[in-house]
Protein backbone atom coordinates (compact mmCIF):
# COMPACT_ATOMS: atom_id res chain seq x y z
CA UNK A 1 0.00 0.00 0.00
CA UNK A 2 0.83 3.61 -0.93
CA UNK A 3 0.62 6.02 2.34
CA UNK A 4 1.54 9.77 2.65
CA UNK A 5 3.96 11.05 0.68
CA UNK A 6 4.57 8.11 -1.32
CA UNK A 7 1.21 8.52 -3.11
CA UNK A 8 1.33 11.94 -4.04
CA UNK A 9 5.06 11.25 -5.69
CA UNK A 10 3.39 8.06 -7.34
CA UNK A 11 0.85 10.44 -8.86
CA UNK A 12 3.26 13.25 -9.96
CA UNK A 13 5.21 9.89 -11.52
CA UNK A 14 2.14 9.00 -13.67
CA UNK A 15 1.08 12.60 -14.70
CA UNK A 16 4.67 12.80 -15.78
CA UNK A 17 4.80 9.53 -17.62
CA UNK A 18 1.33 10.23 -19.49
CA UNK A 19 2.82 13.50 -20.84
CA UNK A 20 5.96 13.00 -21.59
CA UNK A 21 4.48 10.01 -24.05
CA UNK A 22 1.59 12.24 -25.67
CA UNK A 23 4.57 14.78 -26.21
CA UNK A 24 7.28 12.70 -27.57
CA UNK A 25 4.16 10.50 -29.42
CA UNK A 26 3.06 13.96 -31.07
CA UNK A 27 6.01 14.32 -32.00
CA UNK A 28 6.79 11.16 -33.47
CA UNK A 29 3.03 11.16 -35.52
CA UNK A 30 3.18 14.52 -37.15
CA UNK A 31 7.27 13.99 -38.43
CA UNK A 32 6.51 10.68 -39.90
CA UNK A 33 2.96 12.18 -41.29
CA UNK A 34 4.90 15.17 -42.99
CA UNK A 35 7.58 12.53 -44.00
CA UNK A 36 4.60 10.64 -45.66
CA UNK A 37 3.75 13.19 -47.27
CA UNK A 38 6.85 14.78 -48.75
CA UNK A 39 8.54 11.47 -49.09
CA UNK A 40 11.50 12.57 -46.94
CA UNK A 41 12.25 13.94 -43.63
CA UNK A 42 14.00 17.38 -42.67
CA UNK A 43 17.14 16.87 -40.76
CA UNK A 44 15.61 18.84 -38.05
CA UNK A 45 12.32 16.52 -37.97
CA UNK A 46 15.07 13.18 -38.05
CA UNK A 47 16.46 14.44 -35.11
CA UNK A 48 13.41 15.30 -33.13
CA UNK A 49 11.89 11.97 -33.80
CA UNK A 50 15.12 10.03 -32.57
CA UNK A 51 14.97 12.48 -29.61
CA UNK A 52 11.19 11.60 -28.91
CA UNK A 53 11.59 7.95 -29.71
CA UNK A 54 14.57 7.32 -27.30
CA UNK A 55 12.40 9.57 -24.52
CA UNK A 56 9.47 7.50 -24.87
CA UNK A 57 11.53 4.35 -24.07
CA UNK A 58 13.59 6.40 -21.60
CA UNK A 59 9.67 7.25 -19.84
CA UNK A 60 8.91 3.71 -19.97
CA UNK A 61 12.03 2.42 -17.85
CA UNK A 62 11.57 5.21 -15.70
CA UNK A 63 8.07 4.23 -15.09
CA UNK A 64 9.19 0.38 -14.36
CA UNK A 65 11.93 1.50 -11.97
CA UNK A 66 9.71 3.41 -9.97
CA UNK A 67 6.57 0.63 -9.66
CA UNK A 68 9.63 -1.21 -8.89
CA UNK A 69 10.60 1.25 -5.86
CA UNK A 70 6.88 1.40 -5.03
CA UNK A 71 6.88 -2.35 -4.23
CA UNK A 72 4.15 -2.17 -7.41
CA UNK A 73 6.77 -4.69 -9.03
CA UNK A 74 9.49 -6.78 -9.21
CA UNK A 75 12.73 -4.44 -8.99
CA UNK A 76 14.35 -7.36 -10.84
CA UNK A 77 12.42 -6.39 -14.02
CA UNK A 78 14.23 -2.86 -14.25
CA UNK A 79 17.67 -3.66 -12.60
CA UNK A 80 18.37 -6.94 -14.82
CA UNK A 81 18.20 -4.72 -18.14
CA UNK A 82 19.45 -1.79 -16.11
CA UNK A 83 22.73 -1.28 -19.02
CA UNK A 84 20.02 -0.93 -21.49
CA UNK A 85 18.21 1.78 -19.88
CA UNK A 86 21.98 3.87 -19.39
CA UNK A 87 22.45 3.43 -23.33
CA UNK A 88 18.84 5.00 -23.60
CA UNK A 89 19.40 7.71 -21.18
CA UNK A 90 22.99 8.70 -22.83
CA UNK A 91 21.53 8.27 -26.45
CA UNK A 92 18.69 10.54 -25.24
CA UNK A 93 21.63 12.93 -23.76
CA UNK A 94 23.49 13.19 -27.43
CA UNK A 95 20.34 13.84 -29.42
CA UNK A 96 19.38 16.81 -27.23
CA UNK A 97 22.89 17.90 -27.23
CA UNK A 98 22.53 18.02 -31.13
CA UNK A 99 19.91 19.72 -30.83
CA UNK A 100 21.16 22.21 -28.74
CA UNK A 101 23.77 22.06 -31.29
CA UNK A 102 21.61 22.55 -34.23
CA UNK A 103 19.71 25.17 -32.61
CA UNK A 104 22.81 27.37 -31.95
CA UNK A 105 24.47 26.65 -35.28
CA UNK A 106 20.94 28.04 -37.30
CA UNK A 107 20.11 30.90 -35.03
CA UNK A 108 23.46 32.46 -33.32
CA UNK A 109 25.37 34.89 -34.98
CA UNK A 110 29.33 34.25 -34.53
CA UNK A 111 31.63 35.84 -36.78
CA UNK A 112 34.41 32.51 -36.38
CA UNK A 113 35.30 30.40 -39.62
CA UNK A 114 34.59 27.29 -37.78
CA UNK A 115 31.49 28.37 -36.92
CA UNK A 116 30.37 29.46 -40.00
CA UNK A 117 31.44 25.83 -41.46
CA UNK A 118 29.29 24.18 -38.95
CA UNK A 119 26.54 26.45 -39.72
CA UNK A 120 26.49 26.08 -43.20
CA UNK A 121 26.59 22.37 -42.89
CA UNK A 122 25.07 21.59 -39.81
CA UNK A 123 21.94 20.24 -41.82
CA UNK A 124 23.66 17.48 -43.63
CA UNK A 125 25.99 16.91 -40.65
CA UNK A 126 22.74 15.73 -38.21
CA UNK A 127 22.37 12.11 -40.20
CA UNK A 128 25.72 11.33 -38.94
CA UNK A 129 26.02 13.11 -35.58
CA UNK A 130 22.62 10.51 -35.28
CA UNK A 131 24.60 7.34 -36.06
CA UNK A 132 27.76 8.93 -33.81
CA UNK A 133 25.40 8.92 -30.89
CA UNK A 134 24.82 5.46 -31.28
CA UNK A 135 28.03 4.27 -31.62
CA UNK A 136 29.35 6.30 -28.95
CA UNK A 137 26.68 5.46 -26.19
CA UNK A 138 26.83 1.45 -27.35
CA UNK A 139 30.65 1.57 -27.02
CA UNK A 140 30.33 3.43 -23.44
CA UNK A 141 27.67 0.55 -22.07
CA UNK A 142 29.07 -2.59 -23.94
CA UNK A 143 32.82 -2.22 -25.17
CA UNK A 144 34.29 -0.71 -22.13
CA UNK A 145 34.61 -4.47 -20.27
CA UNK A 146 32.29 -6.17 -18.23
CA UNK A 147 33.17 -4.59 -14.91
CA UNK A 148 32.16 -1.32 -16.29
CA UNK A 149 29.22 -2.48 -17.51
CA UNK A 150 28.18 -3.80 -14.08
CA UNK A 151 28.22 0.02 -12.97
CA UNK A 152 24.48 1.42 -13.46
CA UNK A 153 23.17 -2.76 -12.21
CA UNK A 154 25.38 -2.12 -8.90
CA UNK A 155 23.83 1.66 -8.43
CA UNK A 156 20.49 0.51 -8.77
CA UNK A 157 21.01 -2.30 -6.95
CA UNK A 158 21.93 -0.45 -3.72
CA UNK A 159 19.19 1.36 -3.76
CA UNK A 160 16.75 -1.70 -3.73
CA UNK A 161 19.34 -3.53 -1.25
CA UNK A 162 17.52 -3.25 2.67
CA UNK A 163 20.50 -3.67 4.31
CA UNK A 164 23.71 -1.17 3.29
CA UNK A 165 26.49 -3.20 4.46
CA UNK A 166 25.24 -6.05 1.48
CA UNK A 167 25.99 -3.19 -0.74
CA UNK A 168 29.58 -3.21 -3.11
CA UNK A 169 31.11 -0.16 -2.97
CA UNK A 170 32.02 0.78 -6.89
CA UNK A 171 35.44 0.76 -8.35
CA UNK A 172 36.25 4.25 -8.88
CA UNK A 173 37.67 3.68 -12.73
CA UNK A 174 34.54 2.23 -14.09
CA UNK A 175 32.69 4.61 -12.23
CA UNK A 176 34.90 7.94 -13.92
CA UNK A 177 34.55 6.08 -17.27
CA UNK A 178 30.54 5.80 -16.49
CA UNK A 179 30.04 9.50 -15.54
CA UNK A 180 32.41 10.64 -18.33
CA UNK A 181 30.19 9.10 -21.00
CA UNK A 182 27.49 11.24 -19.34
CA UNK A 183 29.55 14.38 -18.82
CA UNK A 184 30.68 14.49 -21.93
CA UNK A 185 27.52 15.20 -24.12
CA UNK A 186 26.53 17.81 -21.28
CA UNK A 187 29.78 19.93 -21.92
CA UNK A 188 29.07 19.85 -25.70
CA UNK A 189 25.45 20.75 -25.27
CA UNK A 190 25.73 23.68 -22.22
CA UNK A 191 28.78 25.27 -24.19
CA UNK A 192 26.27 25.59 -27.03
CA UNK A 193 23.38 26.56 -25.31
CA UNK A 194 25.65 29.65 -23.64
CA UNK A 195 26.98 30.68 -27.31
CA UNK A 196 23.45 30.61 -28.27
CA UNK A 197 21.90 33.00 -25.11
CA UNK A 198 25.14 35.39 -25.62
CA UNK A 199 24.45 35.62 -29.54
CA UNK A 200 20.73 36.39 -28.97
CA UNK A 201 21.56 38.81 -25.93
CA UNK A 202 23.88 40.69 -28.16
CA UNK A 203 21.68 40.99 -31.01
CA UNK A 204 18.68 41.95 -28.90
CA UNK A 205 20.71 44.58 -27.38
CA UNK A 206 21.61 45.84 -30.73
CA UNK A 207 18.20 45.93 -32.09
CA UNK A 208 17.46 47.98 -28.72
CA UNK A 209 19.54 50.63 -29.23
CA UNK A 210 18.33 51.16 -33.01
CA UNK A 211 15.56 53.46 -33.76
CA UNK A 212 12.18 52.05 -34.76
CA UNK A 213 12.78 48.62 -32.95
CA UNK A 214 9.30 47.09 -32.34
CA UNK A 215 8.18 45.58 -28.84
CA UNK A 216 6.96 42.47 -30.43
CA UNK A 217 10.64 41.97 -31.92
CA UNK A 218 11.98 42.70 -28.17
CA UNK A 219 9.27 40.24 -26.98
CA UNK A 220 10.16 37.24 -29.58
CA UNK A 221 13.75 37.83 -28.32
CA UNK A 222 13.10 37.12 -24.36
CA UNK A 223 10.82 34.75 -25.17
CA UNK A 224 13.56 32.87 -27.04
CA UNK A 225 15.86 33.30 -24.55
CA UNK A 226 13.58 32.41 -21.89
CA UNK A 227 13.01 29.25 -23.86
CA UNK A 228 16.69 28.08 -24.49
CA UNK A 229 17.14 28.75 -20.60
CA UNK A 230 14.44 26.29 -19.54
CA UNK A 231 16.41 23.76 -22.29
CA UNK A 232 19.73 24.51 -20.10
CA UNK A 233 18.04 23.86 -16.58
CA UNK A 234 16.41 21.12 -17.48
CA UNK A 235 19.01 19.02 -19.17
CA UNK A 236 21.48 20.29 -16.42
CA UNK A 237 19.05 19.44 -13.71
CA UNK A 238 19.02 15.52 -15.56
CA UNK A 239 22.81 15.52 -15.56
CA UNK A 240 23.16 17.15 -11.58
CA UNK A 241 20.84 14.76 -10.49
CA UNK A 242 22.50 11.58 -12.87
CA UNK A 243 25.71 11.97 -10.70
CA UNK A 244 24.07 12.32 -7.47
CA UNK A 245 22.44 9.23 -7.98
CA UNK A 246 25.91 7.39 -8.77
CA UNK A 247 27.04 8.12 -5.67
CA UNK A 248 24.61 5.67 -4.02
CA UNK A 249 23.99 8.89 -1.61
CA UNK A 250 20.36 8.15 -0.40
CA UNK A 251 18.38 5.47 1.03
CA UNK A 252 15.91 3.21 -0.47
CA UNK A 253 11.84 5.44 0.07
CA UNK A 254 13.84 8.72 1.52
CA UNK A 255 12.08 11.88 0.46
CA UNK A 256 15.01 12.64 -1.66
CA UNK A 257 15.30 9.36 -3.34
CA UNK A 258 11.91 9.86 -4.51
CA UNK A 259 12.69 13.87 -5.22
CA UNK A 260 15.64 12.50 -7.64
CA UNK A 261 13.11 10.07 -9.03
CA UNK A 262 10.72 12.48 -9.70
CA UNK A 263 13.22 15.41 -11.79
CA UNK A 264 14.79 11.89 -13.62
CA UNK A 265 11.30 11.60 -15.01
CA UNK A 266 10.32 15.52 -15.66
CA UNK A 267 13.45 16.13 -17.82
CA UNK A 268 11.96 13.87 -20.85
CA UNK A 269 8.67 14.92 -19.87
CA UNK A 270 8.63 18.56 -19.80
CA UNK A 271 11.40 19.52 -22.23
CA UNK A 272 9.33 17.63 -24.85
CA UNK A 273 6.73 19.81 -23.86
CA UNK A 274 8.30 23.19 -24.53
CA UNK A 275 9.62 21.72 -27.78
CA UNK A 276 5.94 20.76 -28.87
CA UNK A 277 4.65 24.17 -27.85
CA UNK A 278 7.87 26.27 -29.47
CA UNK A 279 7.37 24.75 -32.81
CA UNK A 280 5.01 25.54 -35.25
CA UNK A 281 4.26 22.60 -36.94
CA UNK A 282 4.01 21.15 -33.97
CA UNK A 283 2.21 23.04 -31.76
CA UNK A 284 -0.91 23.56 -34.52
CA UNK A 285 -1.19 19.71 -35.23
CA UNK A 286 -1.24 19.79 -30.67
CA UNK A 287 -4.15 22.29 -30.74
CA UNK A 288 -5.67 20.64 -33.80
CA UNK A 289 -5.68 17.58 -31.16
CA UNK A 290 -7.11 18.59 -28.50
CA UNK A 291 -9.85 20.71 -30.22
CA UNK A 292 -10.64 16.83 -31.73
CA UNK A 293 -10.61 15.26 -27.76
CA UNK A 294 -13.19 18.51 -27.01
CA UNK A 295 -15.39 17.93 -29.90
CA UNK A 296 -15.62 13.69 -29.21
CA UNK A 297 -15.75 14.40 -25.32
CA UNK A 298 -19.39 16.51 -26.46
CA UNK A 299 -20.83 14.42 -28.56
CA UNK A 300 -20.61 11.58 -26.45
CA UNK A 301 -21.95 13.82 -23.81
Amino acid sequence: MLEGHTFFFFLVMMVQMLTGILANGLIIVVNTIDMVSRRRMIPLDLLLSCLATSRIILQLCIFFAQLGIFCLAKHSIFTDNVAFVFFINELGLWFATWLGVFYCAKIATIPHPLFLWLKMRISRLIPWLILGSVLYATFTTVALGGEASTVPKQIFLSFFSKNSTQVRPIPAMPLSVFILGLTLPSFIFIVAVLLLIFSLCSHGWKMRTMRGTGEPCRHGHISAILSILSFLILYFSHYMVALVVSTQGFHLGSTAFLFCGLMIGIYPSLHSVILVLGNPKLKQNAKMFIVHCKCSHCARA
